[in-house]
């Protein structure tokens, strides 16, 4: 097993550390892993999400259910946190995302425009910001840019900086794709080195080669995968993705391997309340008892 990264090792101002020791120590299983409930795919992906289980169109029930399932921490796009947040403010840390696209165009040149502020997140009790980064989009420079404010903000108001670092663009799915070994291993590199506090990735398919530099072309193991990916965030913490709905066991063996190779945790959105309500929280239980063998030192 990969030695798991302590809050304490990364060098964090004292806004950072504590509301980070908030969210790892003080919810969830309180032992220093993570498991985060987004529910910004009503933005991202359109209201399509919600068809499998219609219940999930309402925020106050994602909200309720982070409550309910004991999660770290339930991710909102500024609207649903000004509007639904207030009633639960306190009882489970808020994410709030800064950023956010639709997917009506295409992806060739991926930009996530922002939306809000680090100082909306301050007024809204929040505990972390989140940003995506588009990796390898043809835009970069002004997604850079973007970025490069939201970072000196979060350091300036002591707030986590979470870092959706997605690749994306005209070139990368003749590289592999957005979730191959390269594209994901490249991503991770790039959040720690623009500065990210934490980065969630989707989890690497090595499988995936067609494009990629030779480095990549060898064999590798899903497990050696992913713990290299969390090699290449070296001092950011790792958040894995749940990604679309897939079969209980394919994403326990997924979140089992996660923190194996030294992932902080999980953030799990679709995969947990494209569910029926107590089907998720059974779920996500099972997620728990994996959390619970990893606890960091």
């Amino acid at each position: 097993m990969t030695t798991r990264l302590d809050i304490r090792q990364l060098g964090l101002d004292t806004g950072k550390k504590a509301r980070l020791y908030r969210l790892l120590h003080q919810h969830g299983l309180r032992n220093g892993t993570a498991l985060f409930l987004p529910y910004d795919q009503g933005f991202e992906h359109g209201p399509r999400d919600f068809f499998a289980n219609p219940a999930a169109s309402d925020p106050r029930y994602i909200v309720r259910l982070a409550i309910e399932g004991g999660f770290n921490g339930v991710v909102l796009q500024i609207g649903l946190a000004e509007k639904f947040y207030w009633d639960y403010a306190g009882e489970v840390p808020l994410v709030l995302k800064l950023n956010g696209k639709t997917d009506i165009p295409p992806a060739d040149e991926a930009l996530s425009p922002v939306q809000a502020t680090v100082a909306d997140a301050v007024r809204l009790g929040a505990d972390a910001v989140g940003y995506t980064l588009y990796v390898g989009t043809p835009v970069q420079e002004r997604d850079f840019a973007q970025y490069r404010q939201v970072r000196t903000d979060a350091e300036r108001f002591g707030m986590p900086l979470i870092v959706w670092a997605y690749p994306r663009g005209s070139a990368v799915a003749g590289k592999g794709g957005a979730d191959s070994f390269y594209a994901v291993d490249y991503a991770a590199r790039v959040a720690s080195e623009l500065g990210a506090d934490v980065v969630k990735v989707n989890f690497p398919h090595p499988e995936k080669k067609a494009g990629t530099p030779a480095q990549y072309t060898a064999e590798f193991s899903p497990q050696q995968a992913i713990e290299q990916v969390v090699c290449s965030a070296n001092r950011t913490l790792v958040l894995v993705s749940g990604g679309e709905k897939a079969g209980d066991e394919a994403m326990l063996e997924k979140a089992r391997q996660s923190l194996e190779a030294g992932a902080t945790g999980l953030i799990f959105g679709r995969n947990v309340w494209q569910r029926e309500h107590d089907e998720s929280l059974r779920f996500v239980a099972r997620l728990q008892e994996i959390l619970a063998k990893y606890p960091s030192a």
